[in-house]
């Protein structure tokens, strides 16, 4: 399995709310990885992605514990 394969997408949504969330599982000490498709996009000179949309990846193995996080903290917001 790749590195990459080895993480889990926990959330999507504002850059803020990923911070936030990012920080979050810090304190816990869970492995995490943002990715921005529409701000890599640009730097690479096209589209991709949609504005204002983070994506925020759990290790696996963090997976259910990562999730409970988001839930908690932002229970309205879909997966």
């Amino acid at each position: 399995m790749s590195e990459e394969e080895d993480y889990k997408r926990v959330y999507t949504g504002s850059e803020v709310n990923v911070q936030h969330l990012q920080n979050l599982l810090n304190e816990q000490e869970i492995p995490n990885r943002v990715r921005n498709d529409f701000d890599s996009g640009l730097r690479a000179g096209f589209g991709g992605g949609l504005p204002g949309q983070v994506l925020l990846f759990a290790k696996s193995s963090h997976y259910d514990q990562a999730l409970r996080i988001v839930e908690e903290t932002f229970p309205d917001d879909n997966k």
